[in-house]
């Protein structure tokens, strides 16, 4: 990037963009899936989760860019785990802080963030060879990207599977238990994230006939 472009040109942009349709993390690059199968049974504990590792991953692109000149090759791996290590202590400890109930759901699955393939992937492939803006950017496009797939099968997860959005009883209020609807206990479970992902990703390849021919 020269001294004079814009934070926000098209390429810069195109950080953000991506990420979210054409090099999805979970669709396109099949990465964090397990985030995908654990947290979306509700959908609140999914957003908190999409939040944290934007976080997470926002502010360890930038570090690890501003120190990629004076990391030395053989221990650079070390040096990101620290640094998402650190940050997910962090962020563990405000949700503690802040949104105990929140923290308890997601119990273990924050501190995971760790070994979530999705950050490593990105510390590797772009903050170490880019300045800080634009690892900055790619880390919110591709946090986003995570966090979308998140929220769209957490939400069909926790409506088909216990009637409700965000705890609110929507089947109940709209009276569709009272024409004989029955929750689905099947989406509660987790092989139902795997097959609600594999739905979103057979729509997303079949709209976008050059996902097909590069993966």
């Amino acid at each position: 990037m020269s001294e004079r472009e814009p934070l926000f040109s098209p390429k810069n942009l195109k950080l953000l963009r991506e990420p979210l349709s054409t090099s999805n993390p979970i669709t396109v690059q099949v990465l964090g899936i397990c985030s995908a199968l654990a947290v979306t049974v509700k959908l609140e504990p999914s957003v908190v989760m999409a939040i944290s590792v934007m976080a997470v991953l926002a502010v360890a692109n930038v570090v690890v860019s501003f120190l990629r000149n004076y990391i030395p090759p053989r221990i650079r791996i070390i040096v990101q785990l620290t640094v998402i290590a650190a940050l997910v202590i962090l962020v563990d400890q405000i949700l503690k802080a802040f949104a105990y109930d929140v923290s308890k759901q997601l119990s273990v699955f924050v501190g995971l963030i760790i070994t979530n393939c999705i950050l490593m992937g990105r510390l590797e492939a772009f903050a170490l060879g880019n300045r800080p803006w634009p690892s900055f950017l790619d880390g919110i496009g591709n946090a986003a990207g995570y966090g979308i797939i998140l929220i769209i099968v957490a939400f069909f997860r926790e409506l088909l599977g216990s009637g409700t959005v965000w705890g609110y009883p929507v089947f109940e209020k709209i009276g569709l238990y009272n024409v004989g609807y029955e929750n689905n206990g099947l989406m509660i479970l987790p092989p139902m994230a795997l097959i609600t992902v594999g739905i979103i990703i057979w729509v997303q390849r079949s709209k976008n006939k050059e996902l097909i021919e590069t993966n």
